[in-house]
C-alpha cells in the first residue's frame, strides 16, 4: 500500500512538469505526506518526527528554487506557510482539528503559497472538499468506523492535486 500510494503521487507529479527545486518540493511533500497519511489513518496521529521534518524540507527546497531563480515567490511561500498554520490552529483549539494538522500546515503553505495566493486558496480548500466528499462516501457506504476523520491525508491529495495542476 504504501509503495502504490507514493508511485501513484510521484506519477502525478511527474505527469505535471514541474522541473528543477519546485518539483524537489512536490516529491518532498509527496514522499512525507504519504507516510503522514498512512500513519494518520492507522492511529489518527501526526507525528513530529514527520511533520517538522516535512516543513523544515520544504522551507529548504523552496529556498533553493528562489536562489535559482524558479517562477515563484519565497516571501509568499513563507506567509503562506503562516496564513495556514494561522487558519488552522483555531480548529485545533476548538476540536475540530488535530494539533499534527496544524504542524504539518506550514509544508501545505509553503508548497501552495510559492505559485500563488489564489493556488494556496484552493489548495487548501481541496483537502476539506475531498474529505467531505470522502467522508459522505464511506457513511453512504456503511464503512465510517468512527466519528473522528484523519485529515491528513485529504490535506496531502488536495495540496497535491491544486500544485501540480497549478505548475
Amino acid at each position: 500500500m504504501p509503495e502504490a500510494a507514493a508511485g501513484t503521487a510521484f506519477a502525478a507529479i511527474a505527469v505535471g512538469g514541474a522541473s528543477g527545486w519546485f518539483a524537489a518540493v512536490q516529491y518532498w511533500v509527496a514522499a512525507c505526506g504519504v507516510a503522514l497519511a498512512l500513519i494518520d489513518l492507522a492511529v489518527q496521529r501526526l507525528p513530529d518526527v514527520l511533520t517538522l521534518p516535512a516543513c523544515g524540507g520544504t522551507l529548504v527546497l523552496l529556498t533553493a528554487a528562489a536562489l535559482a531563480s524558479e517562477p515563484g515567490s519565497l516571501g509568499r511561500a513563507a506567509a503562506g506557510a503562516a496564513v495556514l498554520t494561522a487558519v488552522f490552529l483555531p480548529m485545533v483549539f476548538a476540536g475540530a482539528m488535530g494539533f499534527g494538522d496544524a504542524k504539518f500546515a506550514p509544508a501545505i503553505g509553503a508548497l501552495l503559497g510559492w505559485s500563488s495566493w489564489t493556488v494556496l486558496f484552493w489548495g487548501a480548500a481541496a483537502g476539506f472538499v475531498v474529505g467531505a466528499v470522502s467522508e459522505v462516501v464511506r457513511m453512504a457506504a456503511g464503512r465510517a468506523r468512527r466519528t473522528h476523520v484523519s485529515f491528513g491525508p485529504y490535506m496531502v491529495i488536495g495540496a497535491l492535486a491544486v500544485s501540480v495542476t497549478a505548475s
